[in-house]
């Protein structure tokens, strides 16, 4: 027998009521969160990432990138980055007319986004299980000044909260940038291309004919779109281990992420390895940057023939892969 979610304890204790009818939203869900507790036929899931946004919509659920219309209850699933954390609770309130739900662990600051809520309203008792607290905010609290706003960085680059780097040029990324080299060849694709820095430099270079940029964050991907106005970009909201283009690319550029959460999982860099291996002709080659410690190297030899790092020093390296071996095809 599974042990129940600390949602469904929250819900049979009473902790949290859920309202007889209406439609509820779920915000910010991850793949394997257990939202069973609350009526199938009723929920809205709404989420900008697309793994989980497909995995919800596999079991069954109506699944939104934003809030359509009101509803009767919301459930906040609170992601690690504390000013898009707020940012969803104030969204929440704004779209309902009854109680919103917060969920979540104590590794991603759900004791801190309490002791927030509680010196501006007064929340539901929490109740504490597995590592995180489940609390209610009532239908009339008030979290204007919480909602996510844009940002202008350096560059008059467009972010969001809760994208990657957004309060600035991510370093690894600036590095991979100026170690590019003139040709890259007429099709080049950039795999996790967040708000589109990378890009924007690629296109500098006359010789592009087509940029494809992968992003998984909805949210990542609209600033893209504002951040590079090329016609030869194309935007693709998808997962990048999983997409492949229409035609085999030239090139592929890359900063891969390699934290799940707050933990680390080097396996999410390994499969943009081997989807920009399938994305490549025979031909193509690789460009990755990477945190000095990520063991990428191994996957890189089995992937292509040939494998070096071109530049490095003790936080990163950018490492080239040219020629995808054929049994990666």
């Amino acid at each position: 027998m599974s042990t129940p979610s600390r949602l469904s304890l929250a819900v049979d204790s009473g902790t949290v009521t859920l309202p007889d009818a209406g439609r509820i939203a779920v915000i910010a869900p991850r793949a394997g969160a257990d939202i069973t507790a609350l009526p199938a036929e009723r929920v809205q899931v709404i989420t900008t990432m697309k793994p989980d946004f497909d995995a919800f919509a596999a079991r069954g659920y109506d699944c939104a990138v934003a809030p359509e219309g009101r509803y009767a209850a919301a459930l906040v699933c609170l992601p690690r980055a504390k000013p898009l954390a707020r940012a969803l609770i104030a969204q929440a309130a704004d779209v309902t007319d009854g109680p919103v739900i917060v969920d979540g662990d104590k590794t991603d600051g759900v004791e801190s986004i309490l002791k927030d809520c509680r010196k501006r309203v007064e929340t539901g008792a929490p109740l504490s299980k597995a590592h995180g607290k489940v609390f209610t905010l009532p239908a009339e609290a008030e979290f204007a000044d919480w909602r996510g706003t844009e940002s202008e960085i350096t560059g008059g680059y467009v972010t969001a909260p809760g994208v990657f780097s957004a309060d600035g040029i991510d370093p690894g990324s600036d590095w991979l940038a100026r170690a590019l080299p003139e040709k890259l060849g007429a099709h080049v694709i950039d795999l996790g291309a967040g708000w589109g820095y990378l890009a924007a430099q690629v296109l500098k270079r006359e010789s592009i004919t087509r940029l494809d940029l992968v992003e998984a964050d909805h949210a990542a991907l609209a600033c893209a779109q504002r951040n590079v106005l090329d016609p030869r970009a194309a935007f693709h909201w998808a997962d990048a281990t999983q997409w492949q283009p229409e035609s085999r690319a030239d090139s592929v550029i890359m900063n891969p992420p390699f934290h799940t959460g707050r933990s680390a999982n080097p396996d999410l860099g390994r499969a943009f390895i081997a989807s920009a291996a399938r994305a490549l002709k025979p031909s193509g080659t690789l460009w990755l940057v990477a945190n000095r410690h990520l063991p990428y190297e191994a996957t890189l030899a089995q992937r292509f023939k040939h494998v070096e790092e071109i530049a490095g020093d003790t936080r990163f390296k950018i490492l080239q892969a040219r020629h995808p071996s054929r049994q990666t095809r």
